[in-house]
């Protein structure tokens, strides 16, 4: 069986060549690209995101990836987000008072921590979704964090006979949503390419995931 294609979305944010890497050394054959057809016809879509929300969000607006990633989801292609990857697929991000929209996949805002201590950085625990792929083998491993905010909320309401989503929480002051899994749509807040053995697993068990998607 040939390894499973993933993009991973290239619109000029850092820390891209590791994810690349990370994917590589869970199976994937990768290709840091924007461009549109390719990014359509892989088997996975991987958002990387590093630095604050509104620059995400312009940069993604930029290269049309709020329209790549809005159409793979409508298709049910797997999309995959990480840290700021993560934050923009809620509707608003508040950094230092300003409210810029996201994506809005998901509903809800992504604001600071309640925490003395930010930015909230190094290894943390996750209490792990019930019915969770990405975590499945790896519940009680610790992940690598660099982050301020977070979605500290879901509100989400699926309705049967559409699955429930799992979500995985951590705490730095208070919880936030340290990973989601909701249909086609994944994301982490923390870095699985900065995470060891457990983040190449998780990305492991992702890249399984778009056999059945």
């Amino acid at each position: 069986m040939s390894a499973p294609s993933v993009v991973v979305l290239d619109y000029g944010t850092g820390n891209v060549h590791s994810a690349v890497k990370a994917l590589e050394l869970a199976g994937a054959e990768v290709t840091l690209t924007a461009d549109k057809k390719l990014a359509q016809e892989a088997d996975g879509l991987l958002v990387p995101g590093v630095g604050a929300f509104s620059a995400v969000m312009s940069a993604l607006r930029a290269v049309r990836g709020d329209e790549i990633i809005d159409r793979r989801l409508g298709g049910s292609r797997p999309v995959m987000g990480i840290c700021v990857g993560m934050q923009v697929l809620f509707e608003h991000g508040v950094e230092r008072g300003i409210d810029t929209a996201g994506l809005g996949e998901w509903p809800g805002s992504v604001t600071e921590l309640p925490s003395p201590v930010l930015p909230h950085m190094g290894w943390n625990t996750i209490e792990t979704g019930e019915n969770s792929v990405l975590f499945d083998g790896i519940e009680d491993e610790r992940f690598y964090f660099v982050h301020s905010y977070a979605a500290q909320q879901w509100t989400l309401d699926v309705i049967p006979p559409f699955p429930q989503p799992s979500l995985s929480w951590a705490e730095h002051g208070g919880r936030f949503l340290a990973a989601v899994e909701n249909g086609p749509l994944s994301a982490t807040q923390f870095h699985p390419e900065k995470s060891g053995d457990a983040g190449i697993r998780l990305l492991k068990n992702w890249l399984t995931s778009l056999r059945s998607a």
